[in-house]
């Protein structure tokens, strides 16, 4: 059984320039996501997929191979994760590679471990699902929501207004870390939430949105808290 895990690290980030690459803690963002593949020790092949040399250099020197570049067509603000992992698998193909399981990690991941890799590709095998997503309980139940409207602020849901928290169903969102895919599924079904997706729970501690340079001071408070790394001369 091949396995294969997939950092996706393109170039063009907006709202935070090069975040791919920006210093998290002592080190580019993108080498946690690479150490933590590389030490889960359950993938044959760990690389970066990128069009930009600079990420692919440093990706490198961090030991994820990095054997061919994005199209233009996979590299531009429009392309999909599933469109940037079936060009991966058909140029691993015609390599002569063929994998039965993806790992697609995200590069601004900082709090995944190989633990947590091992666990989830684990329970791709276990269970015979189509793939494996991480997701993080909704810290206050989506149900009691508000929305505005003509400037005043409503209950999206007025049923839910008197209901207590514990009473309402979980709700949960993608955690943002990685998915495990078995790769027969992801090409008959093109997508990465397939028709047999099993939850792996992560705690709310473990978890952050990376999108803001808000987020990204809180992400580097809460990694100091759990005592994941040392700012380099701090």
């Amino acid at each position: 059984m091949k396995n294969i895990a997939v950092i996706t690290a393109r170039g063009g980030s907006k709202r935070i320039p090069r975040k791919n690459i920006k210093e998290f803690c002592g080190k580019p963002i993108l080498a946690y996501s690479i150490e933590a593949a590389l030490r889960a020790g359950v993938f044959d092949k760990v690389m970066v997929s990128t069009e930009d040399e600079e990420i692919a250099d440093i990706a490198g020197r961090f030991g994820a191979e990095v054997p061919f570049l994005r199209s233009e067509k996979t590299s531009n603000d429009f392309a999909t994760t599933a469109q940037v992992l079936e060009e991966v698998l058909e140029e691993w193909g015609r390599r002569g590679w063929d994998f039965e399981n993806l790992c697609c990690i995200y590069p601004t991941a900082p709090f995944l471990t190989p633990e947590r890799l091992r666990e989830a590709m684990g329970m791709l095998k276990d269970s015979g699902a189509d793939s494996v997503l991480p997701v993080v309980r909704f810290s206050f139940p989506p149900q009691r929501g508000v929305v505005v409207q003509d400037g005043c602020l409503q209950f999206k849901w007025p049923e839910y207004r008197n209901a207590r928290s514990q009473d309402l169903e979980p709700f949960y969102h993608d955690a943002g870390q990685f998915y495990c895919l078995r790769v027969e599924s992801f090409r008959l079904q093109g997508g990465l939430v397939m028709e047999r997706t099993v939850p792996l729970v992560l705690p709310e501690t473990q978890v952050q949105d990376i999108d803001t340079e808000e987020d990204w001071k809180l992400a580097e408070v809460k990694f100091r808290l759990l005592g994941r790394g040392e700012v380099v001369g701090g």
